[in-house]
């Protein structure tokens, strides 16, 4: 994640001690020193919608998931790993009858819990339970405004159901903010979005680029452009700068593309050289793109990934052995490769000016495209001369 408005406006959040922290940089197995990941757990891959995006391939379907007792002792593996964060996720996380038990048993073990959810289902009385768990953030996914979303989610009344569930989240106090995936069909509603979170009062947005995995891989050809990637990134900084500007407190991020921080930062180097400087300090300890050190995955069967986006890549299993047993094992060629991934790096990615800001950006993407997992990002939308290869 790249923190925008931390970037730009120098703003506060917890995320930002685990993106730009001093101890977070030279780490190979943790987000920062001391620490392990970041932990994405899709608990289940049922789900009452179907993303046309979805990296999961989610339905109405049942799977074999983590028990609950078994659930339970993976969370003990991670607190006994020092995982700061974990994001439960799906499929629908909210489907799972012991989703409650679990994120409040994750909360008592002190590991900071965050949701990652469609919002369809956080009735008031839903909103109410998940602050009274102590869950630190819920992120709900809208992907336009109403029928662009619902095409996209797959079914109609989904947006005004994920808008119910903010504002029942703002409601009760609960910490909230939209997820929304960039792609051809709603890169024009940014502005719409934008003004959103401003009339709803929505403290935090991430803008994620489109990622080719699960049925995302099958929407390569409906990603924006890279001219367009560029116009979207413009919007974003603009927005940013005008919330902080009027006083309104936003915190705003990008997801799955860090070409959006070198391409900030040379923008700051002409307009502003001092707040330039500040932002390569803050990039240099990040570090980049992290997936296999400061993120990793389990799924609903307790298989190990690199990331969500990388299921077709498996280190182990929860179930046979610990968490960080397997996080720190780098017998599989993948997971030691990304602990130290410059080396390995080919194409654009291997010359790039800015491979220690961006540590290669995002192998999902590669291997979709180019069918090997150490090629260039072909989401990177800089310039041959903006990363010193013209």
């Amino acid at each position: 994640m790249i923190s925008i408005s931390k970037l730009l406006c120098d703003t506060q959040n917890y995320g930002d001690s685990l993106r730009y922290d001093h101890g977070a940089k030279g780490q190979v197995h943790g987000a920062v020193a001391g620490h392990g990941p970041v932990v994405v757990w899709n608990t289940t891959r049922t789900c009452n919608l179907r993303c046309r995006h979805c990296y999961s391939e989610s339905d109405s379907k049942k799977y074999n998931e983590l028990n609950t007792q078994e659930a339970k002792q993976f969370i003990n593996d991670l607190a006994e790993f020092k995982v700061p964060v974990i994001l439960f996720s799906g499929g629908e996380p909210l489907v799972r009858p012991d989703f409650f038990e679990l994120a409040g048993y994750a909360t008592q073990k002190g590991i900071r819990t965050t949701i990652s959810t469609n919002g369809t289902l956080i009735t008031p009385e839903a909103a109410a339970r998940i602050k009274d768990i102590g869950v630190g953030y819920v992120g709900i996914s809208l992907d336009g405004i109403g029928e662009v979303n619902d095409t996209f989610r797959g079914r109609k009344g989904a947006y005004e159901a994920a808008l119910a569930g903010i504002r029942n989240c703002l409601a009760v106090g609960q910490r909230v903010g939209l997820r929304f995936t960039i792609n051809r069909h709603n890169h024009t509603e940014l502005n719409q979005i934008f003004d959103l979170i401003e009339q709803e009062n929505i403290p935090r947005v991430c803008f994620y680029h489109l990622v080719y995995s699960g049925r995302g891989s099958e929407m390569i050809k409906e990603d924006i452009s890279l001219e367009e990637s560029r116009a979207v990134l413009d919007l974003i900084m603009e927005r940013t700068l005008d919330f902080h500007r009027r006083g309104l407190d936003k915190e705003i991020l990008t997801v799955d593309n860090h070409a959006d921080a070198i391409y900030l930062y040379l923008k700051l180097l002409k307009e502003n050289p001092a707040q330039a400087q500040k932002v390569l300090e803050l990039l240099s300890r990040n570090g980049g793109n992290r997936t296999g050190i400061a993120i990793g995955e389990v799924d609903w069967e307790g298989n190990v990934h690199a990331d969500q986006f990388t299921r077709n890549h498996r280190f182990g299993n929860v179930r046979e052995r610990k968490f960080g047993e397997v996080w720190t094992d780098l017998s599989h060629p993948i997971l030691a490769g990304l602990k130290d991934r410059k080396p390995l790096l080919k194409g654009r990615c291997a010359q790039c000016k800015w491979l220690n800001l961006c540590n290669g950006n995002f192998r999902a993407r590669a291997e979709a495209v180019y069918g090997d997992f150490w090629m260039e990002d072909p989401a990177c939308y800089l310039t041959d001369e903006e990363i010193g290869i013209a």
